[in-house]
């Protein structure tokens, strides 16, 4: 039997001839590898909507980019991923849902990844529950993994809109209202 069937990440590590081979992980290596990626990706959209939206720039590599595939955006290195990210007015209420993402390792420390994403939000929000809005981004994320000392991080995510929409900015009496 040939040993380098089964390698684990360690193993692989003592041997970089095997280092872009992924079919040498063993299923195992495969699956913690590819669920890693869609932890990044659901990290990536929580800490946005939940938490500081500046702190997804340590999600990223430290040269890592953020791009939109149409226009002129397009913001490199942790830097200035958490100033554009931070940037966000501090009254925003989103809520991202993610589905059908596919990952795919592309070598034993690379993979990339395709996610759609439906977004809502809206502007002015003070607290309470709001009546439903209609999203205003339906899209997909076309996303580039590397793993670094063990964890794996996004090195690119571009983002491409099928669906979108103004974000509202909801009036100081529709925000105490709930409206």
């Amino acid at each position: 039997m040939d040993t380098t069937d089964a390698l684990g990440p360690r193993d692989r590590r003592d041997r970089p001839e095997l280092l872009g081979r992924p079919d040498l992980l063993e299923p195992v290596g495969r699956l913690i590898a590819e669920r890693a990626c869609e932890r990044l990706i659901v990290e990536f959209v929580q800490t946005l909507d939940l938490g500081e939206p500046g702190d997804v720039a340590e999600l990223f590599t430290p040269d890592g980019v953020w791009e939109w595939a149409e226009g002129d955006r397009r913001i490199e290195g942790r830097d200035a991923l958490r100033a554009y990210f931070a940037g966000r007015p501090a009254d925003r209420l989103s809520r991202r849902l993610c589905t059908n993402i596919l990952v795919t390792l592309t070598s034993a420390s690379t993979a990339t990844a395709s996610t759609y994403f439906t977004t809502y939000r809206v502007d002015g929000h003070t607290g309470g529950m709001l009546p439903p809005r209609l999203p205003v981004q339906v899209g997909r994320y076309e996303d580039t993994f590397r793993e670094v000392d063990g964890r794996w991080l996004l090195t690119a995510r571009e983002l491409f809109l099928d669906f979108a929409g103004p974000t509202e900015r909801l009036s100081p009496a529709d925000a105490r209202a709930g409206a």
